[in-house]
């Protein structure tokens, strides 16, 4: 029985494995072929051995569990870079959302193992769709990973509904997050797998669509995973787990902070349409935005939620824009503070701004009767 598997394992996985370091086809096949090569010529030598020695037990025993050992260290391999969304040879990607951070996230997108390529881009903007592709292009590490012609560079409002019918596995959802619920449920009903980032909405109608869009996903089958990349941290996790193992005592409190500078302003430009110059300050508008709690403090506020295992279930807070040299040209706050309590009665005290030559602080704290830990 142990051979039969043995022989399958190698048989079926051998090339997956060998494949998912990003080597071509016919380099797989040369690599996948050197074990069999070494075993017909080692089964040769072996036998003569045996024969020459007329003994056969010990010779049985020491090539089992070379075989053996081989096996157990091929198990320690990265099985991940075989796993592919339709149990295909290629994970096929499309970006929608081409500025900063979405470019970043295809670059960590095809960074992560070898069988992956980029396959469409689309955006809002002409400019950040083909500013977008120039930059990875530049980078000489994911040159081969890149296979978007001209026909799946996607431009407008209706671009993230070609870029998912461009026949992707996977669809990065980088867009301003005021957008994120239409894309996530289009992406969703296409039968595609999402990493989107953070915030998934700005509104409680977006947060409506985006439960009901995470039903359809489940039922469905697909993965979906979000930029909250304290999640997937060691550090944190282990933090984490140590706290809720009990290494604080009960949870007395919490606090977080982002208090940090202002962001980018974007000037208006002659005869550009006030949708335009809102979409291009997107940061500063409450519909495209969310404000500096929902789309940059998250981070923060999820971490405590994590520690704690719940969710608030009331807050109150205040906050203004006072000192930002734009002010009046949005909707957005440069600060805030916010007193957070779960159903149990634990606060967090939450603080976040964006003001120059003040305080600057992005960390979280959890307080315990054994204890502070700062996260």
């Amino acid at each position: 029985f142990t051979s039969v598997i043995a022989s399958y394992g190698i048989t079926f996985f051998l090339p997956q494995i060998v494949k998912g370091y990003g080597h071509s086809n016919f380099v797989t096949g040369l690599l996948t072929a050197i074990p069999y090569v070494i075993g017909v010529i080692g089964l040769v030598l072996w036998g003569h051995s045996s024969d020459r020695r007329n003994e056969r037990r010990w010779h049985l025993i020491i090539a089992s569990t070379v075989a053996a050992a081989g096996l157990a260290l091929a198990g320690g391999l990265n099985i991940a870079r075989v796993a592919h969304a339709a149990g295909g040879d290629e994970l096929k990607v499309a970006l929608i959302g081409c500025g900063g951070r979405g470019t970043g996230a295809a670059v960590n997108c095809l960074e992560s193992c070898g069988n992956v390529k980029l396959i469409a881009v689309a955006d809002a903007f002409e400019n950040n769709a083909r500013g977008s592709l120039e930059r990875l292009r530049k980078n000489s590490d994911l040159a081969a990973k890149l296979d978007v012609p001209a026909d799946r560079v996607f431009v407008g409002f209706d671009a993230y509904q070609k870029a998912i019918a461009a026949g992707p596995d996977i669809v990065l959802l980088c867009t301003p997050p005021g957008f994120r619920p239409i894309h996530y449920a289009a992406a969703i009903q296409a039968g595609k797998h999402v990493f989107m980032e953070k915030p998934c909405c700005v509104d409680a109608p977006g947060f409506r669509s985006l439960m009901e869009t995470n039903k359809l996903a489940d039922e469905k089958g697909l993965k979906v995973t979000v930029g909250l990349q304290r999640r997937h941290s060691k550090e944190y996790l282990d933090k984490v787990k140590e706290i809720q193992d009990g290494s604080l005592g009960e949870l007395t409190m919490l606090r977080a902070y982002w208090n940090g500078t202002p962001v980018w302003i974007r000037n208006r430009q002659p005869n550009q349409t006030e949708m335009e110059y809102q979409m291009r300050n997107w940061y500063y508008f409450v519909w495209l935005c969310g404000d500096h709690i929902v789309e940059q403090h998250v981070h923060n506020l999820d971490v405590c939620n994590w520690v704690k295992g719940d969710h608030p279930v009331t807050a109150n807070g205040m906050g203004s824009c006072h000192v930002r040299n734009n002010r009046g040209m949005g909707q957005t706050y440069d600060n805030h503070f916010v007193e957070f309590t779960y159903k149990d009665g634990t606060k967090l005290y939450s603080q976040c701004r964006q003001q120059p030559n003040t305080w600057q602080s992005v960390t979280q704290f959890v307080h315990g009767v054994k204890g502070v830990k700062e996260l």
